[in-house]
């Protein structure tokens, strides 16, 4: 039981570490697509913050 419960632990942050990701690339997306240097130099701040790129 408890090494299931480890797994589905590992999965759901497999998850959300997926969910980050492609919400920081979407949001990347439109900055680049507004052509908004402040925010593209956010995000890709916030992506090496949080070890997704």
């Amino acid at each position: 039981m408890n090494k299931n419960l480890r797994e589905k632990a590992r999965q759901a942050a497999a998850s959300h570490v997926d969910t980050l990701k492609k919400n920081l690339e979407h949001r990347l997306e439109i900055a680049r697509a507004n052509g908004d240097e402040a925010l593209i130099r956010q995000l890709e701040a916030e992506a090496s913050y949080l070890h997704l790129k």
